[in-house]
């Protein structure tokens, strides 16, 4: 099995800790599709959005460790989605700044994210491009001392919530970003899809948006490598949320299964019933396992090891998605009442197969990995 350091288990306990903080109300919290005013306070106060942000601009270390934030990511889970989204895209949505930014730039607005008083946004999908995202059309001109930007983004987490977005557009023949704060002029901001999970979800409308030419986040026409670094660090992210989901599931189908008795004896002694229960256990603990030894690899050479965390990702989400299948069937009637734990936590498993990395996209990806390294 996989060890966390010391510093990393103190980060773990820290991060169990706001989730409990927040279990009274994450059931509210998973409702909103506006930053909730509670689960906002506590992790602010926790001060673990400091692990997104390099130490340079008040962050808690040199630079930024996968797999302390994969581990606060499972713990934040396993309480709230809400919680863990606002935890997570705080560094998803200012990881390109981090490593694509000016120094003037970055001390703007980086120590804001760390103490999440600016939230973050990344703006990458379309009205009509989700996975290919090369096939973007909103368009990056350049014009004296400002670039203009064009365009509409949707689906975007904390539409309408970040104080700003980190925009990726094409300009000529590639692909360029660029930071837009939320109050520049020409940028509309509407609400996004009503989703079966409730999530902070925006469209944004940019008409001749015009920020400076300094906001300009790495290489001119060269950021999709910006883009994909962000991917490479928080996609295995994504899988450790999917590690804590699967965990909240499967103790409370553990906890059913003990209270409840059917023929004479408790649910957890029949032998199906049983069984089910050891299979996901054993399913997440390997799940666990290959999520922190990919964030590790992560840490070195995020874009080096991209598969891993592609095969992490797939590997926790799949993983979540049966295991809370499983626990809705071992708790029967009681697994499908409105408003129930574990009907939350179904809702919430579900999307995670999609963001960030469809399942079928990575496994489409991986494929052509795999015969090109066998060729």
């Amino acid at each position: 099995m996989f060890d966390l350091t010391q510093e990393q288990r103190d980060i773990q306990s820290r991060a169990r800790a706001v989730a409990e903080a927040v279990a009274p109300y994450a059931a509210e919290a998973d409702e909103y599709t506006q930053v909730h005013p509670g689960v906002l306070a506590e992790l602010r106060e926790s001060g673990l959005a400091r692990h997104v942000v390099p130490a340079a601009y008040g962050g808690a270390s040199e630079r930024l460790d996968p797999l302390a934030i994969a581990v606060v990511r499972e713990a934040l889970m396993y309480s709230s989605a809400h919680l863990d989204s606002l935890f997570g895209m705080q560094g998803v949505g200012s990881y390109s700044l981090s490593m694509g930014g000016s120094e003037e730039l970055r001390e703007q607005w980086l120590p804001r994210v760390a103490t999440l008083d600016a939230i973050a946004g990344l703006a990458l999908t379309e009205p009509d491009v989700g996975s290919d995202l090369r096939a973007i059309t909103t368009s990056l001109v350049a014009d004296g001392d400002d670039v203009v930007i064009d365009g509409r983004k949707s689906f975007i987490t904390n539409g309408g919530a970040a104080d700003f977005y980190c925009v990726l557009a094409r300009e000529d023949d590639g692909y360029s970003m660029v930071l837009v704060p939320a109050e520049s002029a020409g940028l509309n901001i509407q609400p996004g899809a009503d989703l079966m999970a409730p999530h902070i979800l925006g469209e944004l409308t940019f008409d001749q948006v015009r920020v400076p030419a300094a906001n300009r986040l790495g290489v001119p026409g060269k950021a999709f490598s910006l883009m994909l670094q962000t991917l490479a660090v928080f996609r295995v992210t994504v899988a450790a949320s999917g590690v804590g989901l699967a965990q909240a599931a499967l103790d409370e189908a553990v906890r059913h299964a003990q209270e409840r008795s059917q023929f004479g004896r408790p649910l957890a002694e029949l032998g199906a019933v049983s069984q089910s229960l050891a299979l996901s256990w054993t399913e997440i603990e390997a799940a666990r396992s290959f999520v922190y030894r990919a964030a590790a690899l992560a840490t070195d050479d995020p874009l080096g090891h991209l598969d891993f965390s592609s095969m992490a990702k797939v590997s926790a989400t799949e993983t979540a998605g049966r295991v809370v299948d499983r626990s809705v069937q071992t708790m029967g009637r009681f697994g499908l009442v409105r408003g129930s734990t574990i009907e939350r936590l179904y809702r919430n498993a579900r999307p995670l197969r999609v963001y960030e990395g469809a399942t079928e996209v990575l496994l489409d990806s991986l494929a052509r990995r795999l015969v090109k390294k066998g060729s």
